[in-house]
C-alpha cells in the first residue's frame, strides 16, 4: 500500500531542510523557527518515554544543544530532519533513562492543561494520525517474535544483549530477529520516507 507524501508534508520537509542548512551555518533565528516548528514533537517522545515532565524538559534542550552543534553532519539521505531530530531525542531520552537521573513521577493534574495546549494542528494531526495508522500496521505484520524484540529495542531502549539475556534466546537469535523485522518495516514504510 503506497501512500505518497502530501504536498504538505513534502513542503515542511523541505522548510526544515531549509532551516537546517542555515542552522549548519550558524544561524541562530533558523534555528528559531526550528525549534519552534518541531519542538513540540520532540517533546513528546521525550516525554513517553521518561515519562516525567521536568525531565524530559532538560533532555529538550539537550536534543536541541546537540542539533545545533550537529546541523552540519545532517544527511539528507538518511531521512527527514525530524526523522534526525526524534533520533536524537530518543537517544537522549533513552541514555538519561539509563543514567537514573530522573524521578519516575507522573505529571500532576495542574499540569493537564499544558499538554493539551500542546496538540497538533488539525492538519498536522492528519499526517500524523496517518503515518501512526502505518507504523501500526507494519509492527501488527511483523512475527511475534519480530514483534517483540523490536518493542523492547524500541520502547524499553534495551540492546541487543540485554533482550537475549531478558528473553532467554541467543544473542544471534535476537540480532537476526531484529534486522529481518527493520527490513519488512523498512519496506512497509517506504512511502512515509521516500521524497
Amino acid at each position: 500500500m503506497e501512500l505518497p507524501l502530501s504536498a504538505t508534508e513534502l513542503h515542511r520537509d523541505h522548510d526544515l531542510m531549509t532551516l537546517l542548512l542555515k542552522v549548519a551555518e550558524g544561524d541562530q533565528s533558523a534555528f528559531t523557527t526550528l525549534y519552534e516548528a518541531t519542538s513540540k514533537a520532540v517533546f513528546g517522545l521525550v516525554l513517553r518515554i521518561l515519562n516525567d515532565r521536568a525531565t524530559a524538559e532538560e533532555v529538550l534542550l539537550d536534543v536541541f544543544t546537540q542539533a545545533w552543534r550537529q546541523a552540519g553532519n545532517y544527511d539528507r539521505g538518511r531521512g527527514t530532519p525530524i526523522a534526525w531530530l526524534m533520533t536524537i531525542a530518543r537517544s537522549r531520552a533513552i541514555d538519561r533513562l539509563r543514567s537514573g537521573k530522573h524521578d519516575q513521577q507522573k505529571d500532576t493534574l495542574e499540569h493537564a492543561g499544558e499538554l493539551t495546549a500542546q496538540t497538533p494542528s488539525p492538519e498536522d494531526h492528519t499526517v500524523i494520525a496517518e503515518r501512526q495508522k502505518m507504523v501500526r500496521q507494519a509492527i501488527e505484520s511483523l512475527s511475534p517474535e519480530q514483534k517483540e524484540v523490536i518493542e523492547l529495542a524500541y520502547y524499553s531502549g534495551l540492546s541487543h544483549t540485554e533482550i537475549a539475556t531478558k528473553l532467554g534466546h541467543p544473542l544471534g537469535t535476537v540480532k537476526t530477529r531484529t534486522r529481518l523485522a527493520m527490513i519488512k518495516m523498512r519496506e512497509m514504510l517506504s512511502p512515509i520516507f521516500s521524497r
